[in-house]
């Protein structure tokens, strides 16, 4: 017991004087470097380490001396519990500097780089209610709470429809009230656990793999329109019926309610069939005039107003003119390609995932695009000597891969083509840091501009534009 205490200390009183990464905060002990979870920069706290290192600590909070002037009071009640939201007690303008400070020191320390002064980070308009998609999981097995746990009560329902404990697949934390999607998605979330636990409904066991009810998600557009996709574990025709015939009638703004049968050892649907129950399969996004066709399945970012605003950026920093030819690399469902074409001669939309592909083309099609042709396939097989011959030399490339940045063979195929202007999106600028490395060979970061999407969130989208030297 005694080497237990020895190799995970308890850290008293120590002040909390900066924002590290991954939403935690830290101090410094003599020559370490401690990073504590649940605080914020001038709380003095003892924090007991949970994982120790060579050079640093990792901890959490056991006792409050002092809280800090700059705490705000979150108006999560699952704040601290659910992971998610983890800046909910710091006030939004300094999770607004920390935030540009990140993608600052990202590109100056990774990148190594020359950089012009990065503009000032666009903040979020709205700081609550701001998602359009939520993933929930049912669960038998609660996350209960300190207090739970150190009482003497039985807890023998613990069914939950909620997110992840970080770090405990198989833990649920069940959620009354969130606050990131506007409703009616609260009510559809509590009024179809209510009716499962109401008429039986098995739960899923995380680690048994078992249990009827697995996942739910829910979509929401800006134009009011609403998908409600239900996970089930296993077929059962009747309780599944009866479920998604009460969701129906008791919530008729819902646009299109779908289900999917998911027997795999993982929640992802992507692969599964997904079936149309009532309304039709799909619903529509608007931006500046266009729309966008989302599918269970598509890719649209997930703060609608935000992304609008990513998306000016975008343009703007791209500075086509109407004899320019755009290559949009990692198009998705083709939002960016599209939003683009207005201004563009061509643009040509390159994607892994055919599914996308076939949505970005369906996107050009329902808003009388004709400039727009897609290609689904690995970006460095697609953009080949030939491809580049027939559809023709890129003036302006656009990228905005996923969060692992660009492999090193897509970004010598962007050497290779040698556009004039690259424009960089990117939600991670760690990642995005290490490719503007490997462009400098041939191109100087001219442009940077730091864009909010996730509110009370450590993350942070990032563009930046590059001119040919």
């Amino acid at each position: 017991m005694g080497r237990s205490r020895k190799s995970k200390p308890l850290l008293k009183q120590v002040e909390i004087t900066d924002v590290a990464a991954e939403g935690k905060a830290m101090c410094r002990i003599e020559d370490r470097v401690v990073f504590v979870q649940k605080v914020v920069p001038g709380d003095i706290v003892d924090v007991q380490v949970s994982k120790k290192r060579k050079n640093y600590y990792e901890g959490f909070p056991v006792h409050f001396h002092k809280y800090s002037d700059l705490r705000v009071d979150p108006i999560c009640e699952h704040f601290g519990t659910c992971g998610g939201c983890k800046w909910q007690a710091l006030p939004y303008d300094h999770q607004l500097k920390y935030k540009q400070r990140e993608v600052v020191n990202n590109l100056t320390r990774i990148g190594k780089v020359e950089l012009p002064e990065c503009s000032s980070i666009l903040g979020s308009a709205k700081t609550d209610y701001y998602r359009n998609k939520m993933e929930y999981t049912f669960s038998n097995n609660r996350w209960l709470s300190v207090e739970e746990m150190n009482s003497d009560d039985v807890f023998d329902n613990r069914n939950a429809l909620g997110f992840h404990i970080p770090g405990m697949f198989d833990k649920i934390v069940d959620i009354n009230k969130c606050h990131l999607q506007a409703d009616p998605s609260n009510s559809i979330r509590l009024a179809i656990k209510a009716y499962a636990l109401e008429h039986g409904l098995t739960f899923f066991d995380l680690k048994k793999q078992e249990g009827f009810l697995r996942t739910l998600i829910i979509r929401t557009s800006s134009n009011g329109e609403i998908m409600v996709i239900l996970t089930l574990f296993h077929e059962d025709k009747d309780a599944r019926e009866a479920l998604l015939t009460y969701v129906k009638d008791k919530f008729p703004e819902i646009t299109s309610l779908m289900y999917v049968i998911n027997s795999k050892g993982n929640d992802t649907i992507t692969d599964q069939k997904i079936e149309l129950f009532n309304g039709r399969d799909h619903i529509y996004e608007e931006m500046e005039g266009l729309q966008f066709k989302i599918g269970p399945k598509s890719f649209y970012q997930t703060n609608s107003d935000q992304a609008y605003e990513l998306y000016k950026v975008t343009r703007e920093f791209a500075g086509i003119k109407n004899n320019e030819i755009v290559y949009d690399l990692y198009t998705g469902t083709g939002t960016i390609a599209n939003f683009v074409a207005r201004t563009a001669k061509k643009v040509i939309g390159v994607e892994y995932v055919p599914e996308a592909i076939e949505d970005a083309k369906v996107n050009s099609k329902i808003n009388k695009i004709d400039n727009t042709s897609f290609f689904a396939g690995d970006m460095k097989d697609v953009l080949n000597h030939d491809f580049l011959m027939k559809e023709g030399k890129p003036d302006v490339i656009i990228v905005d891969p996923p969060r692992a940045g660009m492999h090193a063979d897509v970004v010598q195929t962007i050497l290779n083509a040698a556009p004039d202007r690259i424009v960089y999106v990117s939600c991670n600028s760690a990642t995005q840091a290490r490719d503007i490395n490997m462009l400098d060979l041939r191109y100087r970061v001219t442009k940077v501009q730091p864009v909010d999407m996730f509110p009370h969130t450590h993350h942070v989208e990032n563009v930046v534009l590059l001119e040919r030297k």
